[in-house]
């Protein structure tokens, strides 16, 4: 059923970003439906093997190809026209690192507020107790947050939290240091302590593809150093963490991240979120918010 706010188009600050909409492993030789930002798409890939994206017109005909990426384990398109190539993230071409694709989840919430809620350190103990937090360590350190305008990024640095087992690789719980860095409106990668290589961290990214306003699909993806357990128990592991989040995240409302300042108060702990909105309202991206395109 389509989204109830699917008549409000995409503005072209929202437009002009690349986004995941697959797998590169899940995209078959037939034609399949695929949707983002509130249009209809088609996905296939033609006899030489090469991933075509084509919008699906009003009228059942076929538009112009997409322009496309094949980037860290997905295919990317993008509706409009990006003001720069896609993100670099230097440690997935590391080799010793494991890429692993955690498969794709339907959550039914703005695009915006899953970003927004991987930003978030506050929840772990309450969400996802003894694995990311547990009581008493529930308090949120200071940390540092900032618009990086050099790279047009919103970065978080210097966040720490005591973690019962902060990656399947751990072996009891530590301190973990964190860094997060907002690549793009739904676009967000988590640095974190790698419980077995010092002075390195474990990337985790999520790569949210907004369906309509209020629906999306999030795409975790790890760059990991993992030497002790499985590629499915790396999977499972992280799938678990996610699945927590949406249960939190389909019963939160409003459903739509409002970006007006008043409209839900922030505490110490949201600092990153804070900035986030200050970030989304300055770009001028409205797709799954309250607001309007101006």
């Amino acid at each position: 059923m389509p989204s109830i706010h699917a008549q409000r188009p995409a503005e072209k600050a929202s437009l002009d970003q690349w986004y995941v909409i697959d797998a590169l492993t899940d995209i078959p030789a037939a034609p399949r439906a695929n949707r983002l930002l509130g249009r209809d798409l088609q996905v296939e890939r033609d006899a030489a093997g090469t991933v075509i994206v084509r919008e699906k017109l009003a009228d059942g005909s076929l538009g112009d190809t997409l322009p496309t990426r094949e980037r860290y384990g997905y295919v990317w398109t993008t509706l409009g026209t990006p003001e720069r190539e896609l993100f670099d993230i230097p440690e997935a071409d590391e080799a010793d690192r494991n890429q692993v694709v955690c498969g794709a989840v339907a959550v039914k919430a703005s695009g915006l507020r899953i970003v927004e809620n991987f930003l978030d350190m506050a929840h772990f103990p309450f969400v996802h107790t003894d694995i990311l937090g547990a009581e008493p360590n529930t308090e949120v350190r200071h940390y540092t947050t900032e618009i990086r305008r050099d790279v047009d990024e919103v970065w978080a640095t210097n966040c720490e939290f005591f973690q019962p087992q902060a990656a399947l690789s751990a072996s009891g719980g530590i301190m973990t240091q964190y860094m997060y860095r907002v690549a793009a409106p739904f676009q967000v990668l988590l640095y974190k302590t790698c419980p077995v290589a010092a002075n390195r961290w474990d990337v985790i990214c999520l790569f949210v593809q907004p369906l309509d306003h209020d629906r999306c699909r999030a795409h975790p993806v790890m760059f990991i150093i993992d030497e002790g357990n499985s590629l499915t128990s790396m999977i499972h592991f992280q799938q678990l963490i996610f699945l927590q989040d949406r249960i939190i995240l389909e019963n939160q409302r409003p459903r739509l991240l409002p970006l007006e300042p008043r409209a839900e108060i922030p505490t110490r702990a949201d600092i990153s979120s804070v900035a986030y909105r200050r970030w989304l309202k300055e770009k001028g991206v409205t797709f799954g918010t309250a607001e309007k395109a101006a």
